[in-house]
């Protein structure tokens, strides 16, 4: 089996979102921009109603989500970037209490883990990503560009709730020339 790597390129990952709000597809837009910036499981993803990141009452996003982990059983709350709280106020429109937040409109289900693998491997396709793209990838993503950011490889550990940091290190997916840079990037004076 091939190990998927996150899309290291920023300019693609703002090309990967965008595709499907250019596209007029906010669904799938919403779904992306969850999968990039939560570092959520496709599981925990598909499994949000809309109760769970709508305030019906106050008719906006709200700012974080608790969950707990299909996997590990773990609550965790997500702050959500506004990245998120933009897409979720486009999509407020289609949204109904106590539906899926990623609705199948033919099953007034949840898509499933397939469709979702399919609409995002689409879109990659879509803007010509050279690379194998999974929601996993997109997991992955997310970490790596938050360890890129300066976020302390701990707290990355704490988010996905590995077990250790050279399990979080190897999901990082640091590549040689991340270990160029470090070489080459340090300034002394």
């Amino acid at each position: 089996m091939k190990t998927t790597e996150p899309i290291r390129n920023k300019h693609q990952v703002k090309q990967f979102i965008s595709h499907y709000y250019k596209t007029g597809q906010i669904r799938n837009y919403v779904l992306a921009t969850l999968c990039v910036h939560t570092a959520l499981r496709i599981s925990d993803i598909l499994a949000l109603t809309c109760n769970q990141v709508y305030d019906f009452q106050a008719h906006r996003p709200y700012n974080s989500i608790t969950i707990a982990e299909k996997k590990t059983g773990k609550v965790k709350t997500i702050a959500l970037h506004k990245n998120i709280i933009t897409a979720l106020k486009i999509y407020y429109r289609q949204a109904t209490p106590n539906a899926p937040l990623i609705l199948n409109p033919q099953t007034g289900k949840a898509i499933t883990r397939v469709q979702a693998y399919r609409l995002l491997r689409s879109a990659a396709e879509a803007i010509h990503l050279s690379q194998r793209v999974s929601c996993h990838s997109l997991r992955k993503t997310f970490g790596y560009h938050a360890w890129k950011g300066g976020v302390s490889p701990a707290v990355i550990m704490e988010i996905y709730n590995h077990s250790s940091l050279a399990v979080t290190r190897r999901y990082l997916g640091v590549s040689q020339d991340d270990k160029n840079a470090a070489y080459t990037g340090l300034n002394f004076g």
